[in-house]
């Protein structure tokens, strides 16, 4: 709040010193008694302080005084007197001269040790009391600065300042004033109101915060009240009908300069004195469960709130021991909004020396990560929605807790099994987290090894990180080989793709027919190919898996050499498969063209070097068509085998029965496969 708009145009005196004060008593007292010709017989004792006094003067202004000095003359006032010396001097200033200046910093003691002394009206008009609630109402109360420095004084007066609504008139005035900044009907504000927007999706960071209080005036006034007039003025600003995204921030402010601040934590552990410390968490914990209890209960208005600062409260009230109940209540608040957290937000031990292992902190994270997954399930939530999200926050924060060397294979698969397999879209940051246990405990067994890995799921690992945990000599000999099969599919795949628009492409433009045999291929025909293909994964599938447990039956640990020369081969069988389904594509053509390519073949030399084949790179290497000479010796058997076939007229007819039947291109393929 700017501090000119609500600055009071108070005509008051600039505040009188004690000496000043203590000098004109002893002068008013002095020309008193030469006046009157009486001696000072009045002698009060205020603390540690002797005033003498003449008894008219006091008993003219207070119902007190005339009680009192009907049975003696020297009394001592109580302890609990507000205000203590001070301002009796100035009370006694007043009973002489009947005018006193008053300012906020003294006015809330004066107004309290006139109610003490009971200068009222009945004893004399403009008495002490009239005057100080005059001057509240009409000068503090229609200023911000004068309001907040009389409410900080009413601290030290309670708990006449309550007694006599002193508190509670300025926390509604500051509470009207606060609104009427928000709503600004004169549109003065040169930006918009602070709010914590710019907090979302960022971890949370105390120093930020409070870059973003100091923009406003008035919300450092307000943070820098005691609680219980912070925690008074919140709740008046909400029934006075503040929204909720601008209450909200003013918690936050105020729990981050006297809970969160890194400043207030080393004042707090600097302290020498264990008495001290134990006052300071004392206060700090009152502190911190009344901001738990100011948090809105709501979940659309506790959006406007980051989810890091619910976080960081809840670190807090574990390190002060806190109430179940306020621990309960902020986890409450962090389970429907965990999806929003930040990675750097969840919980860790604030004590470098303390195992993550045994931490409540860890105990307290899997609590929540376990509530939300199960809360979002019940709600419905996809497996790549909310959940997902949760699921790679969970991934990342194992990777930071997994170099403890107290976490085991064990509890490490426990806090895995946390979050559901199914929950999540991608294993990138579970491989992570795997990869970082197994170099922080090398001495493991490869039995714990595949344990912990058993829940990775290569088909849901990106390029990169495929290839990365190919490279892994960390990871099981089952896991790596597993990474190198879906690298191995999805290298058949994008060559089967480059395949199919290299043959439309060219095959295209022969002729008419080709292309629409190309474009309209039966029901049956498509039904006949995944059923092939099928059986070749099985296959496939099938022959892996025997190798696999071939080599951990011979072996439980293989060097890098071996692991190498076990790759090579699987990489040779895959790409026989590749062989064998290029052919397929092949010997779909049409009749005209599979003919011309058999008398082509016929007719060319044997010995005559063949034309260089393109080469398909893969992640392991480069495959070379060409390699395979004993393969393509084979095919041209088969070509042979075909035209001595052609030749003989009795399979000739057959074939031109069978090829002018009408069959479907399907069934002439077939024909043509049985003749093989």
């Amino acid at each position: 709040m700017d501090s000119a708009s609500y600055k009071g145009s108070s005509s008051v005196l600039s505040p009188l010193t004690c000496q000043t004060v203590r000098e004109l008593l002893r002068i008013k007292a002095v020309a008193w008694s030469q006046e009157t010709g009486l001696p000072a017989s009045v002698h009060v004792i205020v603390g540690d302080k002797i005033f003498n006094l003449h008894k008219y003067p006091l008993c003219s202004k207070s119902g007190y005084f005339r009680r009192v000095l009907k049975e003696s003359l020297d009394f001592e006032l109580p302890d609990n007197f507000p205000g203590g010396s001070e301002t009796f001097e100035m009370i006694a200033l007043f009973t002489y001269t009947s005018t006193l200046p008053m300012d906020p910093f003294s006015v809330t003691a004066l107004r309290c040790a006139s109610e003490f002394l009971e200068m009222t009206e009945d004893y004399c008009s403009g008495n002490l009391i009239e005057r100080s609630d005059l001057y509240l109402n009409q000068v503090v109360l229609q200023s911000w600065d004068d309001t907040v420095i009389v409410l900080q004084k009413c601290q030290c007066l309670l708990p006449w300042a309550e007694d006599l609504l002193i508190a509670s008139r300025c926390v509604e005035s500051l509470a009207f004033m606060a609104c009427m900044e928000i709503l600004d009907p004169e549109q003065r504000r040169d930006r918009p109101v602070v709010t914590l927007q710019a907090l979302t999706g960022q971890a949370w960071n105390s120093d930020k915060v409070k870059e973003i209080a100091r923009q406003e005036l008035w919300i450092q006034d307000l943070v820098a009240l005691p609680f219980g007039f912070f925690k008074r003025i919140i709740g008046s600003l909400r029934r006075q009908g503040m929204k909720e995204k601008y209450v909200s921030p003013l918690i936050v402010f105020y729990a981050n300069k006297w809970v969160l601040s890194k400043k207030t934590h080393q004042f707090w552990e600097n302290m020498g004195d264990h008495n001290e410390q134990e006052d300071m968490v004392s206060v700090l914990s009152l502190i911190l469960h009344g901001i738990i209890e100011l948090l809105p209960l709501e979940e659309n208005a506790s959006r406007v709130i980051p989810v890091g600062f619910y976080l960081a409260l809840l670190s807090n009230a574990l390190n002060l021991g806190l109430s179940a109940a306020s621990k309960n209540k902020l986890q409450d608040h962090v389970t429907p909004l965990l999806h929003l957290a930040h990675p750097d937000d969840f919980l860790l031990p604030t004590n470098d020396k303390e195992s993550i292992a045994s931490c409540k902190e860890l105990e307290t994270m899997e609590k929540i990560v376990s509530s939300s997954v199960l809360s979002n399930s019940e709600n419905g939530q996809t497996p790549f929605g909310n959940n997902s999200a949760i699921a790679e926050l969970w991934d990342g924060y194992l990777s930071k807790i997994a170099v403890d060397l107290n976490i085991g294979p064990k509890r490490f698969t426990e806090l895995i099994e946390t979050v559901p397999e199914s929950e999540r879209q991608t294993h990138d940051s579970l491989y992570k987290a795997m990869s970082v246990f197994l170099f922080a405990h090398p001495q493991i067994s490869q039995e714990e090894k595949a344990c912990v890995c058993k829940y990775l799921n290569c088909q849901k690992l990106s390029q990169d990180t495929c290839i990365q945990a190919v490279q892994n000599e960390l990871m099981p000999l089952r896991l790596i080989v597993q990474a190198l099969f879906v690298q191995q599919l999805n290298t058949h795949q994008a060559f089967k793709d480059c395949s199919d628009s290299f043959r439309i492409a060219h095959f295209s433009d022969n002729s008419g027919s080709l292309s629409g045999s190309r474009c309209h291929i039966s029901k049956s025909q498509q039904m006949a190919d995944s059923a092939q293909k099928k059986d070749v994964a099985e296959s496939t599938s099938g022959t892996l898996n025997f190798l696999l447990e071939k080599d951990l039956n011979q072996q439980k640990k293989e060097d890098r050499d071996s692991t190498s020369f076990r790759i090579q081969s699987l990489e040779q069988e895959l790409m026989s498969l590749k062989k064998s389904l290029q052919w397929q594509h092949i010997s779909q053509g049409s009749e005209q063209k599979r003919t011309q390519s058999f008398r082509m073949l016929e007719r060319r030399p044997l010995k005559k070097k063949p034309k260089p084949v393109p080469q398909v790179t893969t992640c392991i290497g480069t495959v070379n068509w060409a390699s395979h000479r004993k393969y393509a010796s084979r095919l041209l058997k088969i070509f042979r085998r075909l035209t001595m076939i052609g030749k003989s007229k009795s399979k000739r007819k057959q074939v031109d029965s069978g090829f002018s039947s009408g069959a479907s291109p399907c069934r002439k393929i077939q024909h043509v496969h049985d003749i093989v």
